[in-house]
C-alpha cells in the first residue's frame, strides 16, 4: 500500500504563497499566540453548524430529490460531512498549537484544504476566498511550529 505523504501536498501550496509579501514579524506572533484559541471557537461552531446542517439537508433532501434536484440533494450533505471534518481537524489541533508543534499547523492545513474543497463541490468563490486567505496566514506562521 502507497503511504500518502502530506509534504508532497504541503510544498507545492506553499511554493506558490511563498511569493506574497509577508507580513509583519510581530503580526506572526500575536496569530501565532491567538490561533489556538480561534481553532478551537471555529471548530466549535462548525461542528455545531455542520452536524445542524447535515440534519436539515438529510430531512428535507427527499424533498429536493422530488423536485430533480439530485445533485442539490448530494452536494448538501458531502459538503456539511467535509465541513465537520474540518472543523474536527481544527478541534484537534489545539493541543499541539498550544505547544507550538508542527501537527498542530498540518491539521488546520488539512482542515482548510477541505474548505477550499467544499467550496469547489458546492460552487462558491465567496467560500474559497477565506480559505485562501487563511492559508497566507497559515504559511506566514509555519515557521512558528516545530
Amino acid at each position: 500500500m502507497a503511504e500518502i505523504n502530506s509534504k508532497g501536498i504541503i510544498k507545492p501550496v506553499e511554493n506558490l504563497f511563498s511569493k506574497l509579501p509577508p507580513l509583519p514579524k510581530s503580526a506572526n506572533e500575536f496569530i501565532v499566540s491567538i490561533a489556538p484559541w480561534v481553532a478551537l471557537i471555529l471548530g466549535i461552531i462548525g461542528i455545531i453548524g455542520s452536524l445542524s446542517a447535515f440534519g436539515l439537508s438529510t430531512v428535507f433532501s427527499p424533498l429536493v430529490l422530488l423536485g430533480g434536484g439530485v445533485t442539490a440533494a448530494t452536494g448538501l450533505i458531502v459538503v456539511s460531512v467535509i465541513g465537520l471534518i474540518a472543523s474536527v481537524l481544527m478541534v484537534v489541533a489545539v493541543p499541539s498549537l498550544l505547544k507550538k508543534k508542527a501537527i498542530g499547523w498540518t491539521f488546520l492545513f488539512w482542515s482548510e484544504m477541505l474548505g477550499i474543497l467544499s467550496a469547489i463541490i458546492s460552487l462558491s468563490l465567496g467560500s474559497l476566498i477565506f480559505p485562501l486567505i487563511w492559508l497566507y496566514v497559515l504559511f506566514q506562521i509555519k515557521p512558528y511550529y516545530k
